[in-house]
């Protein structure tokens, strides 16, 4: 039997007040009735009654829990990967305060509400590198989002290849077998600027496998100069950088890998869709096991207490008779 409280001082104290007050009571009903020279054995037959009814309210308070039964203890999740464009164009402020400002203020909300499901952040722009790995660590994943700025990787353009082909690696890796490719998901976080040329192959791939493909550009189509240590980033001929949202790329890539493009601009944030989205996409079942649980019966002892009560009530026995 296991208890929900445990017994301790207070629990002492009542039983010796009890003990104390009805052992006066008692003394005194004696020592009336031998002075009257009656009998006084009725008495203990009351002090039996209610001392069960204390014992049983006692135990109810203590709150035993006893009973052999089964539950079935289900682990249900998703594997999401979050691809992070880092290349200079995510320096350009367009969006307040900049583009990778904002993204990293949306992932800690993606994260916040994922909480019972892995998430890895894959840092990208020519060449691809992985920030976090799947972890349901969120402590761990918001100190790599605080710390991602475009110096992290090379300034040698985008591409959206290699970051992909990553996360889908790293979700096909895990341990276990995959009953449910579309637990799986890639979120892809961008301007939408792809120099690369594998991008067409690796998405291919993910269709194949099932595996959902979220995109969210970040940016607007009128677009912004990029900061760039004191002025402005320029091109070999002297003029200044100016860095658009291509949103075209990103709807494609959405389209072709059966997922759904999403957008943060100066007047639309597509965060909370997004969350709501994946939200809905069935977790894998990850582990199942059955485990012993016992249930609290303390109304058992409650019931038997309000029981002898009444029984107290309804009989009535003299202690002193004349």
């Amino acid at each position: 039997m296991v208890w929900f409280r445990e017994w301790g001082w207070t629990q002492y104290i009542i039983v010796g007040l009890f003990c104390i007050l009805y052992g006066i009571f008692i003394f005194r009903i004696v020592r009336i009735s031998r002075i009257l020279n009656t009998p006084f054995y009725t008495i203990f037959f009351k002090f039996a009654l209610r001392s069960v009814f204390f014992a049983l309210l006692l135990i109810a308070f203590l709150g035993p829990s006893f009973g052999d039964s089964k539950r079935e203890i289900k682990s249900i999740g998703k594997d999401i990967m979050i691809c992070v464009d880092l290349s200079k164009s995510m320096d350009a402020f367009d969006i307040q305060p900049t583009r990778l400002e904002k993204v990293k203020y949306e992932m800690k909300r993606v994260v916040e509400a994922f909480s019972s499901d892995r998430l890895g952040v894959i840092i990208f722009s020519s060449e691809a590198f992985m920030q976090c790995p799947l972890t349901y660590d969120q402590n761990a994943l918001n100190l790599f989002i605080e710390t991602m700025n475009s110096s992290l990787v090379p300034s040698s353009g985008t591409d959206f290849g290699p970051p992909l082909k990553m996360a889908l690696s790293k979700l096909q890796d895990q341990e276990g077998p995959s009953t449910q490719p579309k637990s799986k998901v890639i979120i892809l976080i961008s301007d939408g600027e792809d120099f690369g040329e594998q991008t067409g192959e690796v998405e291919k791939e993910i269709e194949d496998k099932g595996i959902k493909l979220f995109t969210l550009g970040v940016g607007t189509e009128k677009g912004s100069q990029i900061m760039a240590g004191r002025g402005y980033k320029t091109d070999a001929q002297g003029n200044a950088v100016v860095s658009k949202l291509n949103s075209k790329e990103l709807k494609s890539l959405a389209s072709k890998t059966n997922g759904q493009y999403f957008e943060i601009n100066e007047s639309r944030n597509d965060v909370a869709r997004l969350i709501n989205t994946i939200g809905k996409i069935e977790g894998e079942l990850r582990d199942a096991r059955t485990v012993d649980v016992s249930a609290n019966r303390y109304y058992y002892f409650l019931l038997a207490a309000l029981a002898f009560l009444v029984l107290d009530l309804l009989i009535d026995v003299k202690t002193v008779t004349i």
